[in-house]
């Protein structure tokens, strides 16, 4: 009767460091999912500023051009005439 008791007692200590351990990593499995939202949401901020630097960027490219930049001359004769077709579309279309 004595072993069958020591290997209850061993089962018993065996199942409870098992759920100790299920718990351990219950909790490790949370403070990481914390952590990868929180890594998301750093994430899709930054997409969202380097998105409207990127707009800022291409404005001041198109200002510093039409102030009379060097760099980007034909850029601004290229955008100006691209514009003025659409413009020419537009009056043709209210032409008719």
């Amino acid at each position: 009767m004595s072993e069958i008791a020591e290997i209850i007692d061993s089962l018993e200590n065996r199942i409870e460091k098992l759920f100790n351990k299920i718990e351990g990593l219950e909790n490790n499995s949370m403070a990481l999912k914390a952590e990868l939202e929180k890594a998301a949401l750093i994430n899709s901020t930054q997409s969202n500023q380097i998105e409207a630097l990127k707009s800022e960027n291409e404005a001041l490219k198109i200002t510093n051009s039409l102030l009379g930049g060097e760099e980007n001359k034909r850029d601004t004769k290229l955008k100006i005439n691209s514009l003025i077709r659409e413009i020419d579309y537009c009056i043709a279309q209210l032409s008719d």
